[in-house]
């Protein structure tokens, strides 16, 4: 039987220096083990030395086997790299050949082309309607030989819409915006809730440059129009959308050379479903399609009682999905994000909606995700979470194909910023970067990687800051992460 320790009397120094050994030990152990662990981002953790919050996770997924981590459970912003999750929501939800339905539906009668009754957009939540889908729609009204409606166009915004802005982007766009990331949110939007104007020169050095709308011949919108036409020189235009009593305006400013192409320009609108109506009537007057009852918007379902009209399926979610990662385009992953919500969605529900789906994870650990975007600086994950999501994916053998498509190779990839690192990095990876300014810098990049000897892996690294300053850029951020990243590559 063993001998009892009396920590009293004069065994007490012994048994106390023994105990401080003892804990010594175990804590060199942990920083040890941390140590070997950080190994595998040498130079990501030198980001840490500057004052940057740094959160990283890299495993191989045959084996599951940790190549390396700098506090994998830190909690952090991900930024765009929310959209992943959202991805993976979308298709474990759907599949990848789920398609949205936007229908125009009356319960009026067609007399000798002409339509008694309110025509009723019914917005099916497609974050991937354009301007060519409503085209389409406007054609099968034609295609039933309809010249005129006595009614009115009414665009239903019954799933959801307006959604209210939780975002600063978001609510100040709402009056000006000089972006087209931060649109607001409705299940009738067209063209991602932006105007696209196209600019194009004069006909003489010094006249105005000429404007139109990227989908017909003239805006859509007010146009204030400040762009010279000269001889020579760089194409340089800057544009501002400014809101007032409902009305948007696009100040337009620059310069244009002689002979230039069109040059296009992107803003979102403070109202999408006037956007839309405004895009149905001019498409209604160029197909000879009159309306004597205005167009409006309403937040009522159409009843039972109308029929379709006409209706478009829009693209199947692969494609979507594809767009959405690789332009992180913010209004498709939160319409997406809300398409998840079954009742009244609101960017609150469609947040909670991605965590339970999270927390399905194996191994995730805890998320506060507050939007499908990443738009959200208040948004939380940590770096084990992002690359357990990764991992759960690669095990699905149905839906891998279409999520990791959706990401980009540096070497190929649209987006410039990402082509760093060795050849063999930008070739070996496909990635989904995030990317936020205020109100503190934020640097996320994660996706999967090829080894030299073809397994996967996965990896997640964060760099929050701590205040707006210091600033770090990509450039930095992801010289570091390729390092890192390419060792592994080499190494396995």
């Amino acid at each position: 039987m063993p001998a009892r320790i009396d920590v009293v009397g004069e065994n007490r120094p012994a048994v106390v220096r023994l105990l401080s050994c003892l804990l010594l030990s175990s804590l060199m152990l942990l920083a040890l083990t941390a140590s070997a662990l950080a190994d595998g981002f040498p130079a990501t953790s030198a980001l840490a030395e500057k004052g940057f919050v740094v959160g990283a996770q890299a495993r191989l997924l045959d084996s599951g086997e940790s190549l390396g981590s700098i506090a994998p459970d830190q909690q952090m912003t991900p930024a765009s790299v929310s959209k992943l999750y959202t991805a993976a929501a979308a298709l474990s939800q759907w599949g990848p050949q789920k398609r949205f339905t936007t229908e125009l539906r009356s319960d009026g009668d067609i007399v000798d082309g002409v339509l008694k009754g309110d025509l009723i957009l019914d917005g099916g939540g497609d974050p991937g309607m354009t301007s060519e889908d409503y085209w389409l729609l406007v054609q099968g009204l034609a295609s039933r030989g309809i010249r005129r409606i006595d009614g009115r166009v009414l665009a239903s915004q019954w799933r959801f819409g307006p959604v209210t802005c939780v975002t600063t982007d978001r609510c100040d766009a709402r009056t000006r915006t000089r972006h087209a990331f931060d649109a607001q949110l409705t299940s009738t939007a067209v063209d991602f809730a932006t105007w696209c104007t196209r600019v194009m020169p004069g006909e003489a050095e010094g006249v105005p440059a000429r404007l139109a709308s990227c989908a017909g011949t003239t805006p859509l919108t007010q146009v204030d129009n400040r762009v010279t036409t000269v001889a020579q020189g760089n194409t340089a235009i800057s544009a501002e959308r400014t809101t007032l009593n409902g009305q948007d305006t696009l100040v337009v400013s620059g310069q244009i050379p002689l002979g230039s192409g069109p040059s296009s320009v992107y803003r979102s609108s403070a109202n999408p479903t006037d956007q839309t109506l405004k895009t149905l009537e001019s498409l209604m007057q160029n197909a000879g399609i009159a309306v004597t009852g205005g167009f409006a918007s309403t937040s009522t379902r159409p009843s039972d009682s109308t029929q379709v009209l006409s209706a478009v399926d829009g693209k199947p979610l692969q494609e979507q999905i594809l767009r959405m990662l690789n332009y992180s385009n913010n209004f498709m992953a939160d319409v997406l994000a809300l398409d998840l919500v079954s009742g009244n969605p609101t960017m609150a529900s469609a947040g909670a909606t991605l965590n339970a789906f999270a927390n399905g994870i194996p191994g995730h650990g805890p998320v506060n995700l507050r939007s499908g975007s990443g738009l959200t600086p208040e948004s939380q994950t940590s770096a084990r979470g992002v690359t357990a999501l990764l991992d759960y994916m690669y095990h699905q053998p149905a839906l891998f194909p279409v999520f990791v498509a959706g990401m980009q190779t540096p070497v190929n990839g649209p987006m410039n910023f990402i082509r760093r690192g060795s050849q063999r990095f930008q070739q070996s990876v496909m990635i989904k970067t995030g990317t936020l300014n205020e109100p503190v810098p934020v640097r996320a990049v994660a996706g999967y990687f090829r080894t030299q000897s073809g397994r996967w892996g996965a990896f997640t690294v964060m760099v929050n800051g701590r205040a707006p300053t210091p600033y770090i850029n990509w450039t930095t951020t992801l010289e570091a992460v390729s390092s890192d990243i390419d060792t592994m590559i080499a190494s396995n």
